[in-house]
């Protein structure tokens, strides 16, 4: 499955939210004394690094946040941007091994809804010490699901066996491997599995041009 930071990729099968019931949030940003500014906002980079803080502790990888943002250089979605009419973020990431997607549009702003993910990993993290369920047993339920199409619907790294901070070069060689393997003409190939290896390449390379 190929993810795009921008735009907004909700995950298919999920609810939205109606413009008309969305709530106004209330994740305010801390003074440096550690009080709680009431007045003030919360920034989309403050509500980011609260976000990677949580990622960092239950051992995410890979994470995309996908928003209508236009995104900085690191894929990330820049601040000072006016809101844009659906605030919506879905959060992609892999967790042992298995993709997830933790989306939100409950609030008008993409800020508190970066921070609502945050703070429901900090809450299901609280939850884990109680020894019921592991972090993997209770994110089963925000498994990403995929696009409609099949082939696009596999995470592209996992298709070409590669790692996903893959450059161009090991992308083209992983699918000449493979494109050898998956060859209908071969034993044990199908124009199926070929057609999978086709667009998980273009997915890569979409990816690590800057073009997903």
């Amino acid at each position: 499955m190929s993810v795009s930071a921008y735009p907004l990729q909700w995950p298919t099968g999920r609810p939205r939210t109606s413009p008309s019931a969305r709530q106004y949030g209330r994740f305010n940003k801390k003074q440096h004394n550690g009080r709680w500014n009431e007045t003030k906002s919360l920034s989309v980079a403050d509500a980011l690094g609260r976000l990677q803080d949580e990622l960092d502790r239950i051992g995410a990888r890979y994470p995309v946040i996908s928003t209508n943002l236009e995104p900085r250089l690191d894929g990330l979605p820049r601040s000072g941007q006016p809101e844009p009419v659906d605030p919506g973020v879905a959060l992609y990431f892999d967790l042992k091994g298995e993709p997830h997607c933790l989306p939100c549009d409950t609030y008008t702003r993409v800020a508190d809804n970066i921070a609502a993910i945050a703070k429901h990993i900090e809450a299901t993290r609280a939850i884990e010490r109680y020894g019921v369920a592991s972090i993997r047993e209770m994110f089963a339920g925000f498994a990403a699901l995929p696009p409609p199409g099949g082939a696009e619907s596999q995470l592209w790294w996992k298709v070409l066996g590669v790692e996903p901070t893959a450059s161009e070069d090991q992308i083209q060689a992983a699918y000449r491997k493979r494109a050898v393997e998956f060859h209908p003409d071969r034993p044990g190939g199908s124009a199926a599995a070929m057609a999978e290896l086709n667009a998980a390449r273009d997915a890569a390379l979409r990816a690590v041009r800057g073009m997903a």
